[in-house]
């Protein structure tokens, strides 16, 4: 199934957002920041999906969220946060979690290592608790850039190992650091979602399918043995259905 998600949407009321995303899409994946942050959807999002046809999934907080801190008490109120949108979007019967593997310390060289032992700590407890709820939690590969954790399948191979966590492919970061293929080879056995969007290579730019320089044919190709969601993550929903025609006509 085809679906959307932009980081843009959460700046408007829910029961707006909806409406439009039903009129194109038949799935959401649910960014939880800002207005739909789910302790402010979660007396809202069960009489509305009751109006639309929608099937749902979450990515989880990422905005002040760092499972892999050198501050523990930051990396427990992290873990904390992931573990209580784990709880609340079970309750809604969401239970495809999408979620960052964390960020390097932006001030203190050297400590790569350490991040990546953190980080294996705060999966090993969200691993833990997804298992509690029923919840399938996925660590989404990160774009190019410094302080990302997670650019390389043999890095996020082991952030997850001794987890049963999954591996969301991001198709759009995994370009930027030409690392796609590797990533499909290494993590296809984790494989439970797909975000998808373009750039050229160099930086996130989340562009509409085809105005990049991806060869989706070419990656598509090799992910014939996945059958699960698409999301489209798009800087807004006219782009994503840009997007979801191009995606259409190749799958």
């Amino acid at each position: 199934m085809i679906g959307i998600s932009s980081t843009g949407f959460c700046a408007y009321e829910i029961s707006d957002i909806i409406a439009e995303i039903a009129k194109y899409f038949d799935f959401w994946e649910i960014f939880a920041e800002a207005k739909h942050h789910l302790h402010v959807i979660e007396s809202k999002l069960p009489s509305l999906t009751k109006s639309f046809n929608l099937k749902y999934s979450l990515h989880a907080p990422i905005s002040d969220i760092n499972i892999a801190s050198l501050n523990e008490r930051i990396r427990e109120d992290s873990v904390l946060e992931i573990i209580s949108t784990i709880e609340l979007a079970t309750q809604l019967d969401i239970d495809k979690i999408t979620i960052h593997p964390g960020i390097l310390s932006m001030s203190v060289p050297c400590m790569r290592d350490k991040s990546i032992t953190q980080a294996k700590k705060s999966l090993r407890s969200i691993d833990r608790i997804s298992q509690q709820y029923g919840a399938t939690v996925a660590v989404e590969n990160m774009a190019s850039f410094p302080f990302f954790l997670g650019q390389t399948p043999e890095e996020i191979v082991n952030l997850l190992d001794g987890t049963n966590l999954a591996f969301c492919l991001d198709i759009g970061h995994a370009n930027t650091t030409n690392q796609t293929e590797s990533l499909i080879t290494e993590l296809r056995d984790r494989l439970t979602n797909i975000h998808i969007h373009d750039n050229n290579g160099e930086r996130d730019e989340h562009l509409p399918l085809g105005e990049g320089n991806i060869n989706f044919k070419n990656i598509l190709s090799k992910l014939k043995f996945y059958n699960g969601n698409y999301i489209i993550e798009s800087k807004s929903i006219p782009s994503g259905v840009k997007s979801r025609d191009y995606l259409k006509a190749i799958l």
